[in-house]
């Protein structure tokens, strides 16, 4: 049993300091024992982070001033570089108490990831003027379209679900290249584009995950240089435009096979989240009907089990695969196909074991779960509003992997 991480009073500065830290050298641990830290403070501010849509200044400045945005962002710029799991484990501490913040914090840190693929320019161009860039993304292909032309794409579109857009002074835009509207895909690519050049469209007012602030932007014609884009295939876990200048491992994993675990920690802190306030509370109150103990009843002592596993089972299932990628990474090989679908499957299928372990917890909770003074109304909220990710669908990712593993034949996924 893990010990409760001790009180931690956190203050921001009111600005960041003109000269960016640099978290080269801090350790895995030391990073999750500073998310474990920043955790009460942000609990505090969950419901003004809600009420807000979309993050707030004040914890971005304390994100920031942890190193949690730069967990896997390349050294050579001060970045921790650490393992991909790290991802999964920061997220997980903050979900717990702000699933919203959380949810910015593993979209947002994974980006600097995202930018290391792209040609060394485009890094340097954001990288040189500030190390602590915040840079949102769209990744609907089909919202975005892309002509070639000379020196880059001319690009347009309207792309939903920009989360931390607010807090972002870039994009990484996802877009379908064709010759003609009506043409064939000729490509999938993404292009890293500055506030200054698109329209953010206030829509995101969501039952769920309301901080995130993923609002619409949009873009009329745009010339995107060739080096501020990127081919979506440079994500497939072999040498990629930006392997020169990162070549720890981290920048050797197949980036799109392991997209559920960019996220995943969100649903996993919200199920225990969800089991910390649920069965805390269950073993002090008395059923409203009976008067009994409910910690009493064998009904609920049977779900807290059945939530339980299902909890240390996900975690297990994602601690795995990011272990397994890394290992791969580091012995130089290419990571297989078929281990890309597993990788896929594997995170779709331990997020739904949080979900369902959300939902037993809020059976447990009964009526006090639902009152907007308490925590488990919003991590039930926001753990619906998560599962409706692409990379957590089953029937999806269960699908890709299912036709490999019966020979049947259809279009290759994008992995």
């Amino acid at each position: 049993m893990r010990a409760a991480a001790p009180r931690f009073e956190w203050t921001p500065s009111a600005t960041l300091p003109a000269q960016p830290a640099s978290f080269a050298g801090v350790g895995y641990q030391e990073m999750l024992e500073r998310a474990r830290r920043l955790a009460p403070w942000l609990a505090e501010r969950a419901a003004d982070c809600e009420r807000l849509r979309r993050l707030p200044d004040e914890s971005e400045r304390a994100l920031h001033e942890a190193g949690l945005f730069r967990v896997v962002q390349p050294a050579r710029v001060g970045g921790a570089d650490l393992d991909v799991g790290i991802l999964v484990d920061v997220c997980a501490e903050l979900a717990r108490v702000c699933p919203s913040t959380s949810w910015n914090l593993g979209n947002l840190a994974s980006h600097h990831w995202m930018l290391g693929y792209f040609e060394p320019q485009a890094q340097d161009e954001l990288w040189d003027r500030s190390p602590d860039v915040l840079i949102a993304t769209s990744l609907a292909f089909p919202a975005g379209r892309g002509r070639k032309v000379d020196g880059g794409y001319e690009i347009a579109g309207r792309w939903p679900l920009s989360s931390g857009v607010d807090n972002s002074d870039w994009n990484m835009l996802a877009f379908t290249v064709r010759d003609r509207d009506d043409g064939p895909p000729l490509d999938q690519c993404f292009a890293l584009v500055h506030r200054s050049q698109y329209e953010i469209l206030d829509t995101w007012h969501a039952m769920g995950l309301a901080g995130t602030g993923s609002k619409d932007v949009a873009i009329k014609g745009l010339f995107v240089p060739a080096w501020r884009t990127l081919t979506a295939r440079a994500l497939n876990g072999k040498p990629h435009p930006g392997s020169p200048v990162n070549p720890s491992p981290l920048f050797r994993l197949p980036m799109l096979a392991l997209g559920p675990y960019v996220l995943s920690g969100v649903m996993l802190g919200c199920a225990r989240g969800a089991y910390e306030a649920t069965v805390g509370a269950a073993r002090s109150r008395n059923a409203t009907t009976t008067g009994l103990p409910v910690g009493a009843s064998q009904a609920v002592q049977i779900k807290v089990a059945e939530a339980g596993a299902r909890i240390d089972t996900a975690e297990l299932l994602m601690r795995r695969t990011c272990e397994h990628a890394m290992h791969v990474a580091r012995a130089g090989r290419d990571p297989d196909h078929g281990d890309k679908l597993r990788y896929r499957r594997d995170g779709a299928f331990a997020v739904r074991l949080c979900l369902e372990a959300v939902d037993i917890l809020m059976s447990v909770a009964g009526s006090s779960g639902l009152y907007l003074t308490g925590a488990m109304q919003r991590l039930f909220r926001d753990a619906h509003a998560a599962n409706a990710h692409v990379m957590f669908s089953p029937d999806l990712q269960g699908a890709m992997f299912g036709q490999h593993a019966l020979g049947v034949s259809g279009p290759p996924p994008l992995l």
